[in-house]
């Protein structure tokens, strides 16, 4: 028997929970059922929309017993990145919907508190559980509440800054806290660092069955002794694997496990005993990243978050051009071929950003660190100091992490490190933690730092061959999720000159300044216009940072109306620099921005997202037109 979400049908113990309390009724024979079907349900579910399924199909047992155990929302439960959240979502009233998950309207990839009171915290970036949770315990006990707060974040997480900064606070703000170390040797790729590789030795060391094995030998048999000599017996067995309980209790955490975090029964019995316990905590789980769907399990990297797909095989459809992360992968890797002072460093991210193509071909010059931004910088401030060319190759919305050191570390001391900023722009379905729709205004106002945005891909392996060459000081380039327009790159590239744009049409009405991929909008735009009778010139500035100003106060001096194009927020943005421009020159002509409101953007689909927020050249028409009947 199933029920309908929507188009999809839900299976019969799923569609019965409307609630943690649904769960907590369940009977204990059918918990296991229930996990099977929402294993089902995503990925039936996520076939259709996209999504991150591996991480959710690794938590399903871990979501089940925090539910069953604790009391939602009174209980606070904190994900790290919280893409791993679907499982929570369909707990907590919102079964009936995940077949909406990243859509138009309906439901969000990641924790949103605006979404449910189940969500105590939004999240979308690794490394915010424990300082949030850590946070609210606090809190709790200034107001002298009782509740439980349990953090859960992957191993990944502990690669990260906050998270160690976390654990550095919690032996000194609080008695009562849960952390759940969910180990699955993945982020989005192949964790990687000393703590990737201890938590791996422990992952495959012989001793860890054997610890498993007395783990499960304690369900039905839990009592206070029973525990704390369970507790201390996996201490002593664990010891020779590096410490663990010795490197988690020096941050004042007693630490429990590792245990099989889908042995569901054993995970019930062992929160029942945690949520008792007046002192830190952190329980270590093994889980698989996929698990219950062969092709995930065969390959995490792709199914940790990716669009539709084909249930039978895990399939996906063939992009119909190159996307800009695969050109760039391929373009610094055949530069570095050339040019042996070239490295490429990125932070957990070789598959999104398609450096896995220079770590395969060039290793030795390949430089993963993981979830650690600011570190990463500075690895490659340290490069540019010896005479390499670092290209530190991170997604817009996680370079913002890094701008003490983009400011204080590279830009003051003038260092060549080249920025590339992949997603640069709307990120669609991820939603508002991914956007990439800030760092113009972050980076435009530090002194020295060239900035850049090509209008297609020929243009854009050009730029990534004018930052390889040039050596005094900084560079940036963003670029968009996807791929381009289809324009096939040069044999050779060419290097641009620094700070000019390109005349791509004269005109003497109206002057369409088009930065990077609002290129086709902008052509569209222009022959809108040219359908009305008015001469259009269209400027493809290149440069953020320095701009053309001779080519712009021409134009601008030139024209009637002056329009610009930015795939960015509009406070701060390029067009604001466009403004500030002619203002300083006492160049009164009207100008007009198109761009992303002084909102965060909620997620969907691209195109709908424009329509809905006036990025497009109806609009642009509109505004540029009611300028020119204003002059008329």
């Amino acid at each position: 028997m199933t029920t309908k979400s929507g188009s999809f049908e839900l299976p019969q113990l799923l569609s019965n929970i409307k609630g943690p309390e649904d769960v907590k009724a369940l009977p204990d024979d059918q918990l296991e059922d229930l996990c099977e079907e929402i294993r089902h349900t995503l990925i039936h579910s996520l076939a259709r929309t996209g999504g991150h399924l591996g991480p959710n199909l690794g938590v399903v047992e871990l979501t089940v017993a925090l539910h069953r155990v604790f009391d939602s929302p009174e209980d606070k439960f904190l994900f790290d990145v919280s893409h791993q959240g679907y499982v929570h979502k369909m707990l907590t009233g919102r079964a009936d919907t995940i077949d909406t998950i990243r859509t138009p309207g309906g439901l969000n990839g990641f924790l949103l508190r605006t979404e449910s009171k189940h969500d105590c915290y939004g999240a979308g970036h690794a490394g915010t559980a424990l300082s949030a949770a850590l946070g609210m315990a606090s809190a709790r006990d200034l107001k002298g509440d009782d509740n439980n707060v349990v953090a859960v974040a992957g191993d990944a997480a502990f690669t990260c800054g906050p998270t160690l900064e976390a654990l550095n606070n919690i032996e000194h703000t609080t008695k009562r806290f849960i952390v759940v170390l969910n180990d699955n040797e993945w982020s989005i790729d192949r964790n990687v660092g000393a703590l990737a590789k201890y938590f791996n030795a422990l992952q495959t060391h012989p001793m860890f069955s054997s610890v498993r094995h007395k783990a499960a030998e304690f369900v039905g048999k839990i009592g206070g002794d029973t525990v704390r000599k369970f507790a201390h017996k996996v201490e002593r067995n664990t010891k020779n694997l590096l410490l663990p309980s010795v490197l988690f209790e020096k941050f004042g955490l007693h630490y429990y496990g590792p245990i099989d975090g889908h042995d569901l029964p054993l995970l019930i019995r062992t929160f029942e005993h945690l949520k008792t316990q007046d002192q830190p905590v952190i329980l270590h789980i093994i889980t698989e990243k996929g698990r219950g769907y062969k092709p995930a399990l065969d390959n995490p990297g792709k199914f940790h978050g990716l669009g539709t797909y084909k249930i039978a095989d895990g399939s996906t459809a063939a992009a119909d051009n190159p996307t800009y992360s695969e050109l760039y992968g391929r373009a610094v890797t055949d530069f570095a071929k050339k040019d042996e002072s070239i490295t490429a460093i990125t932070a957990a991210m070789p598959g999104g950003t398609k450096l896995d193509i220079f770590k395969k071909e060039i290793p030795e010059r390949y430089f993963d660190v993981g979830i650690a931004e600011e570190h990463a910088a500075l690895f490659a401030c340290g490069h540019a100091t010896q005479g390499l060319r670092p290209f530190l190759t991170i997604y817009s919305t996680f370079m913002q992490r890094a701008i003490d050191m983009i400011i204080h570390d590279i830009a003051l001391q003038n260092l060549p490190v080249r920025m590339c900023m992949d997603r640069g722009g709307l990120s669609g379905d991820d939603g508002p933690t991914h956007h990439g729709l800030f760092d113009i205004a972050y980076l435009r106002a530090i002194p020295g730092l060239i900035h850049m945005q090509a209008k297609d891909e020929d243009e854009f392996i050009d730029m990534l061959w004018t930052m390889a060459n040039h050596d005094d000081g900084p560079t940036a380039i963003r670029y968009p999720r996807g791929a381009g327009i289809g324009t096939k790159p040069k044999a050779k590239p060419a290097l641009l000159e620094i700070g000019k744009g390109e005349v791509i049409q004269d005109g003497d009405d109206i002057a369409i300044i088009s930065l990077g991929h609002m290129y086709e909008v902008a052509l569209e735009a222009k022959e809108k216009l040219e359908a009305l009778g008015h001469s259009v010139a269209l400027i493809n500035p290149r440069f953020i940072k320095p701009l053309d100003a001779e080519l712009i106060r021409t134009y601008a001096q030139k024209c009637k109306v002056v329009i610009t194009m930015e795939d960015h927020v509009l406070h701060n943005g390029f067009g604001a620099s466009v403004l500030e421009l002619l203002s300083d020159s006492s160049i009164t002509t009207p100008v007009e921005r198109i761009g992303w409101p002084d909102q965060f953007i909620e997620h969907g689909k691209v195109d709908q997202l424009r329509e809905q927020h006036g990025m497009t050249a109806d609009n642009a028409v509109k505004l540029v037109t009611g300028h020119l009947n204003l002059i008329s």
